[in-house]
């Protein structure tokens, strides 16, 4: 097994910079360690955490009684080298420690294209499939054709092909039976090409220059997303107390389409619901841009770029970035009737 260190921090591996202490730390740089670090936990009862990139966790101050295992596999593997003109695409096989990002810049620099609007995101590859992870009109369930897993409920290595990975809006299986899978890689399948796929985002078209449905270059896409998620605080800097965050912290609700308040954006959701903006429904809620609990220290608050976004202003603590979340979702639901839901995975604390 990989080097067990005790008494870890977690708030040096979320990039929300919170999280009190694991019992142990396991860092699994190969497939077989991952799963024996899991495996044995399991098998001892000892209760376990898979760290990726931790942007998308929430740790109690308390920290984690238990083995963290952090996924620092790596490797990106293509079925070719895309040479062949007559081949039109490329089945790449990634490991789940891989930075997205940097499969994102590899992607976009050979030519592979369906992940180019998904610049900028933090964390790793193995997380991709569980929350479906999207943006600027992009999302994996596009292109994942296939997952590996191991599966601690039946103790076997399993696949999934990508349709069996029941996708939904930052949902999948995975996400359905939370602690069960242990994602050990993700195949993406890309088609091969200079332009990236249609953009059909609003903001990101017209940032761009292109219009709905239009194409434009690999490398212009990704600078154009990553120039819009500095923007909004969502591209990591340990300069940017923005970026000190989970990212989106609510999930865009679903709701039925008479629901949707008056003038908030609506996207069709299927047999009269509609998706519409969380982000729309904090601000004009009343919280702004910047805005502090009441009562609160200023160590928390919603990011001055995006209200979508909770951040750590330098010396917080998740107790009090918790009762930032309840006071936003809880004055949409007063406002609106309807509740938010947390989109990053809470570790030992609730809303």
């Amino acid at each position: 097994m990989a080097d067990r260190v005790p008494g870890a921090l977690l708030s040096e591996h979320t990039t929300l910079r919170l999280g009190g202490p694991a019992a142990e730390l396991v860092r699994a740089t190969t497939e077989e360690q991952l799963v024996d670090a899991v495996r044995d936990a399991d098998e001892h009862g000892v209760p376990v955490l898979v760290l990726g990139g931790g942007s998308n966790l929430v740790v109690a101050d308390e920290g984690f009684e238990g083995r963290v295992v952090e996924v620092a596999t790596r490797g990106v593997h293509p079925d070719h080298d895309g040479d062949d003109p007559t081949c039109g695409g490329v089945v790449v096989r990634v490991a789940a420690g891989e930075p997205w990002d940097d499969l994102v810049a590899t992607a976009v620099g050979r030519g592979w294209v369906g992940l180019e609007a998904l610049s900028g995101i933090p964390g790793s590859v193995g997380a991709s499939p569980v929350q479906n992870v999207g943006a600027y009109g992009q999302e994996v369930a596009q292109t994942v054709s296939r997952v590996r897993a191991w599966d601690r409920h039946e103790g076997r290595l399993r696949t999934f092909a990508g349709v069996d990975c029941e996708f939904a809006y930052r949902h999948s299986r995975f996400k359905a039976e939370p602690g069960r899978y242990v994602v050990l890689t993700v195949d993406f399948q890309l088609p091969l090409g200079s332009l990236g796929a249609p953009v059909t985002y609003a903001e990101l078209a017209r940032t761009l220059g292109v219009d709905p449905g239009e194409r434009a270059p690999l490398g212009e896409v990704r600078d154009a997303v990553l120039g819009l998620r500095r923007g909004k605080g969502m591209v990591l800097d340990a300069d940017d107390h923005d970026s000190w965050s989970a990212g989106s912290f609510f999930t865009n609700p679903v709701v039925d389409a008479d629901r949707v308040p008056d003038g908030a954006p609506a996207w069709p959701a299927g047999e009269g619901r509609a998706k519409t903006s969380a982000a729309w429904l904090i601000q004009h809620a009343g919280f702004d841009r910047g805005h502090l609990p009441a009562g609160g220290s200023g160590s928390v608050s919603l990011s001055t770029k995006h209200t979508l976004a909770l951040t750590n202003r330098g010396g917080a603590t998740t107790d009090e970035l918790l009762v930032l979340a309840r006071e936003v979702r809880d004055g949409v639901e007063a406002a609106y009737g309807i509740r938010l839901v947390n989109e990053p995975v809470l570790v030992g604390c609730a809303l």
